[in-house]
């Protein structure tokens, strides 16, 4: 019996990374992966908006930069779920048995956020999913395990959360639900020197971040603290921040979480220890309400409280164990359904639909598409390449002209599918908070001169006025060569490609 359930969760994994590699190889890379593409280029410490790991993932799943493409960038995302997969299942086995651990890495996979958002797309999360659920499988060891007194198991838990918060600094929301545990169940661990060691481990591990933000006078705290300091009520963002984890945890994941989430709490399931209970809710709700809080005063992302709802899909697994025998019951079978429907429709409309979902005006022709972001850039790219060509063929343009951009979306796109595979400089010109990490490539990167011209590209789904924003810096502003973007024959979004010529005075690049 236990030898099925682990034969059946190696499929589920090796399945899921398949299908996941497919699908990775007909979506382009969507403006967040984009952006930290540039952390693989410039690795660091830390980065203006988030920890280095997802960076350090990119150098290794690309071979030090060497395989670089759309498949070779979301692997590490797809390692890394599943190893998650495994370890949710590892712990299901420690708090009910096998085919508690099994409903559980299924609900894993069929969750949005941590079957696809962190579980394909390559993005600060993604590396954070296996430190995560990897110290969620080291606690229930400590306290099913009653192992309390193994050194070596208490380090490996503060490696876990020191090596989860070098992915995203909430992993440090880890220690504060298993204190928040401890005080309630365990008090008397509170005096084992073991915790205090792995605590330390963790401290050593965010080293680093701090270290760096003391040299960039702590400009990651002062940038996310600017993004939560709003103090007037607005109900409609909480409700938008529910609706929004409703959709990335799966609908029916949802539904079926809180009634687990329900019987729980009503005493009707059982696991193998009665502290189990506690330990999932202390390492759950309290995440959740600290974002549900702060969506009442700022705008929230649904994504921030995701590994909140890891614990939950335990509960969940557990729940089904009790109450079904099928090998995948009914209301998985709906959720895996509508996953995988959800996931084909939508790389069928990314490549193939001959209308945008946005905006149908000229001057912002595509605004608020969403499957723009995840197409059309390669294309451009090599039709930008030769109209550069063109332009130092014909004395336009010289071949060490580069691309500016005040935006750090598209400068991501027009990096990694443009100024990369054309072999242009790209420049973040702006104000720091909005050219964010490219104020650093700016520091390695041949800067704009008095003299220079330059190349802007305005995709028409994210408008700009041209001459507003760069009008007093050069000389002459020509009229934009245009390059539309196709699907199935009909046009969905244009490109406009501006030359600015002779720089006459230079502006900001986005200095602290």
């Amino acid at each position: 019996m236990n030898q099925r359930y682990s034969s059946k969760v190696r499929w589920l994994i090796l399945i899921a990374a398949v299908a996941k590699l497919l699908v990775s190889a007909l979506l382009e890379l969507g403006n967040d992966e984009v952006y930290y593409w540039i952390y693989a280029i410039q690795p660091d410490w830390n980065h203006f908006d988030h920890p280095p790991m997802v960076g350090w993932l990119i150098r290794v799943t690309t071979f030090n930069l060497l395989w670089v493409n759309e498949v070779s960038l979301r692997l590490g995302s797809i390692i890394c779920a599943s190893v998650s997969t495994w370890f949710i299942f590892k712990t299901g086995k420690l708090l009910a048995n096998e085919r508690a651990g099994w409903y559980a890495a299924l609900i894993y996979n069929f969750s949005v956020y941590t079957g696809f958002i962190a579980g394909m797309f390559i993005l600060p999360d993604s590396p954070q999913m296996p430190f995560w659920t990897g110290a969620l499988y080291i606690m229930a060891h400590l306290f099913v395990r009653n192992d309390e007194h193994k050194l070596g198991i208490w380090l490996l838990l503060g490696l876990m959360i020191g090596l989860a918060a070098l992915c995203k600094v909430h992993g440090l929301f880890l220690w504060a639900g298993f204190g928040l545990f401890l005080l309630i169940v365990r008090a008397k661990w509170l005096l084992n020197w073991r915790l205090y060691a792995a605590v330390a481990v963790t401290l050593v591990c965010v080293f680093p971040i701090v270290y760096w933000n003391v040299l960039n006078d702590f400009i990651t705290y002062r940038f996310h603290s600017e993004r939560v300091t709003h103090t007037s009520l607005q109900w409609d963002m909480l409700g938008r921040e529910i609706a929004g984890e409703i959709v990335y945890q799966n609908p029916v994941i949802f539904l079926l979480v809180i009634a687990a989430l329900f019987t729980m709490l009503a005493n009707r399931i059982r696991f193998s220890r009665r502290s189990a209970s506690v330990w999932l809710l202390c390492m759950s709700l309290p995440m959740i309400a600290v974002f549900w809080g702060i969506s009442l005063l700022n705008p929230t992302l649904p994504h921030w409280s995701g590994p909140g709802y890891i614990p939950l899909f335990l509960v969940a697994g557990v729940f089904l164990e009790q109450r079904s025998r099928q090998s995948v019951p009914g209301i998985l079978k709906v959720a895996a359904t509508l996953v995988s429907v959800a996931l084909v429709a939508g790389v069928l409309l990314v490549r193939l639909s001959p209308v945008n979902f946005g905006s149908h005006d000229r001057q912002n022709f595509g605004e608020y598409c969403p499957t723009l972001d995840l197409s059309g850039w390669r294309s451009f790219s090599k039709r930008f390449a030769a109209l550069k060509q063109q332009d130092i063929d014909n004395g336009r343009m010289r071949d060490s002209t580069p691309i500016i951009t005040d935006k750090w979306f598209p400068a991501g796109h027009l990096e990694f599918y443009t100024a990369r595979t054309t072999h242009t400089t790209l420049l973040g010109v702006g104000k720091l908070e909005d050219i964010h990490k490219f104020a650093w490539l700016n520091r390695e990167r041949s800067p704009l001169r008095i003299g220079q011209d330059a190349y802007v590209i305005v995709p028409s789904n994210l408008p700009l006025n041209v001459k507003e924003a760069y009008g007093s810096y050069f000389s002459k502003i020509e009229v934009p060569a245009i390059i539309p973007q196709k699907r199935m024959g009909r046009i969905v979004r244009y490109f406009y490609v501006y030359r600015l010529k002779d720089c006459r005075l230079l502006p900001k690049m986005g200095v602290l």
